[in-house]
């Protein structure tokens, strides 16, 4: 009887943050065209503190439930992360090649990477490795949502710019896209970042782990991920696009990562 319970509760949490989503979606776009967005950033919907809670309860739920769920851990990202994308978007401002990526505001996404070339790049090469672990794990750029519940243009750059590099910590850290291989990540991204989601992500993340790899977890990857997260230079300083032809092992000593301890095949699931 308590299981259906905290079943049912669980639930109307999922509803309630949709509801909110769909009201301020509607809201939104029945506005006047002068006031759209609130002179934020296009698609972007305003939501009281309330409003970020139940979405960041409902969101938490629904990812703890599928983690696969990149949509719901999107929202959890951004209903939660707002003192810590003030904290990243600082760290960008007093670094060079970090703030003239704040300036530029670059784009990873399919119409913005001339993929066939990174393709033809040598072996070993950062453009290269990136394009197989797309091509190993089924992934694309594009998968990645749009910003929309951060009340801050440039910390919603800032979000943007996690999300669409996220992808390239794992080409970087040598971790596939599996449950193992994303808490891993996870791990890294929560001690560079300092996110709630990644935190979140981290700390339940190895609930889904079987046996044998949570012990691979617990006495290899997570201090390896820990520890070059927090000794590694800051990854969201990095003007990646400007590093294809470098190689991923240059690139590794630059930033001070080590490369895994354990070698994982590549995975089938969408990346979160």
């Amino acid at each position: 009887m308590w299981l259906r319970i905290q079943r049912l509760n669980q639930q109307r949490f999922v509803l309630t943050a949709k509801a909110v989503c769909v009201h301020q979606l509607h809201t939104s776009s029945t506005e006047p065209a002068s006031s759209s967005y609130n002179g934020l950033y296009p698609g972007h919907i305003h939501t009281t503190p309330i409003q970020k809670a139940l979405l960041a309860v409902g969101s938490g739920v629904a990812a703890l439930r599928d983690p696969y769920r990149h949509d719901m851990v999107a929202v959890l990202g951004e209903a939660t992360g707002h003192f810590a994308l003030i904290n990243l978007r600082d760290r960008m401002r007093n670094d060079p090649e970090g703030y003239t990526i704040l300036t530029e505001r670059p784009r990873i996404r399919l119409s913005t990477i001339d993929v066939a070339k990174m393709a033809s790049l040598p072996e070993g090469s950062f453009g290269r490795e990136y394009v197989r672990f797309l091509e190993d794990n089924h992934v694309t750029p594009d998968s990645r949502a749009d910003v929309k519940f951060v009340d801050d243009e440039e910390l919603a750059y800032v979000m943007l710019r996690y999300r669409e590099v996220h992808d390239l910590m794992h080409t970087l850290l040598g971790m596939p896209t599996n449950m193992l291989g994303e808490v891993a990540v996870k791990w890294f991204e929560a001690a560079q970042t300092g996110l709630p989601m990644c935190a979140f992500g981290a700390a339940l993340g190895p609930l889904r782990l079987n046996a044998r790899r949570l012990q691979t977890l617990v006495t290899s990857l997570g201090p390896w991920a820990l520890r070059n997260g927090l000794r590694a230079r800051f990854v969201l300083n990095i003007f990646y696009e400007r590093r294809w032809e470098q190689s991923l092992e240059d690139l590794r000593q630059e930033l001070n990562i080590e490369p895994p301890p354990v070698i994982l095949s590549a995975a089938k699931k969408m990346s979160t």
